[in-house]
């Protein structure tokens, strides 16, 4: 539990941080939403639904991104702009780094199928928590889609899409995504077997 304070006391600090100036106040609001909503169901089920530190570390480090892209936006973020200026990119890449650390969430899917369903085991846990994990990513497209449709294209739409010109950039992060949570299921699942006292 200690452990767990600790967590929410970092994603505390930076998300106090990220509403500090932040490059335009409805980017940020359009940026950190989804964390925050998922942060709030988190706290209000941490008695009655306590997941492992793994998943709580997660959902932090998840969080954590979002609240940096919404301070920064996604184009701007200073790290992946120096990477962009020294390697000669034709981009900044830290939405496609967020993209890929998504499939970090997989394990969390994972946690909630093998303790709430009779998927406990076997190749079909690996296929619904891929499913899933793909589908969240797609909602999200779909999300930055809509906002823009909604806003008609205005400057904040487009920051909240982050293409940087790029036509398939929505294959592309659906495309990261998936391949994160295909790496994370192969070396996190015995881990959080463990920590489940799953036996396998």
């Amino acid at each position: 539990m200690r452990r767990d304070k600790s967590i929410l006391l970092l994603v505390t600090a930076v998300f106090i941080w990220s509403v500090i100036q932040p490059e335009g106040y409805l980017i940020w609001t359009m940026e950190v939403l989804p964390a925050v909503v998922v942060l709030i169901i988190v706290i209000a089920t941490y008695n009655k639904f306590r997941l492992t530190t793994l998943s709580y570390i997660i959902i932090a480090i998840l969080s954590i991104t979002m609240f940096i892209g919404g301070h920064y936006t996604y184009a701007k973020v200073p790290l992946f702009n120096w990477i962009k200026d020294h390697f000669d990119l034709n981009r900044n890449h830290y939405d496609r780094f967020g993209h890929f650390l998504k499939g970090l969430f997989t394990i969390v899917i994972r946690e909630i199928l093998i303790r709430k369903t009779p998927l406990t085991k076997g190749p079909w846990l690996y296929a619904v928590t891929l499913s899933f994990a793909l589908a969240f990513g797609a909602l999200y497209e779909i999300i930055e889609w809509l906002a823009s449709i909604i806003s008609k294209g205005g400057k904040a739409s487009k920051e909240f899409l982050g293409t940087q010109g790029d036509f398939w950039d929505a294959q592309w992060d659906m495309s990261l995504t998936l391949i994160g949570s295909i790496i994370v299921l192969l070396t996190l699942s015995k881990l959080h077997n463990k920590l489940l006292g799953v036996k396998r």
